[in-house]
């Protein structure tokens, strides 16, 4: 049985840092493509960052290149985003979804080609 389940949310001052977590279960994470989303209040849910299996290409949101890291624990088999440099923008609910394959999605941002999720985590940005 495929299980995500996201962790490491909650309040941060602007300019602070969190790491969040994504923690598999029934499937080896680092053979598929997994993609970080979020969702903000009255909002659609975004990408923020794709990366393939087996140590393959990452692709970031634009607006987080720079300040979001993708990163993976296979002993764990978990996958971590850590967020730095935090903005209220970056308030919402954020998910980890694994796509079908190894490949990220083409276009890898679409929540649709994501078809296992977690629960969610909160993040919110506030002083």
């Amino acid at each position: 049985q495929v299980q995500l389940a996201e962790s490491g949310g909650g309040l941060a001052q602007p300019g602070g840092s969190l790491r969040l977590s994504c923690s598999a279960s029934g499937f080896a994470l680092d053979e598929y493509a997994i993609g970080w989303f979020r969702q903000a209040p009255g909002k659609e849910r975004e990408g923020v960052v794709c990366m393939a299996g087996g140590g393959g290409r990452s692709y970031y949101a634009d607006s987080m290149k720079g300040r979001f890291t993708f990163s993976r624990d296979n002993a764990k088999n978990t996958a971590y985003l850590q967020l730095n440099s935090l903005e209220s923008g970056d308030t919402g609910v954020y998910y980890c979804g694994r796509a079908m394959g190894s490949g990220c999605p083409a276009p890898w941002g679409v929540q649709k080609w994501y078809y296992f999720w977690g629960q969610g985590t909160q993040v919110t940005v506030s002083s």
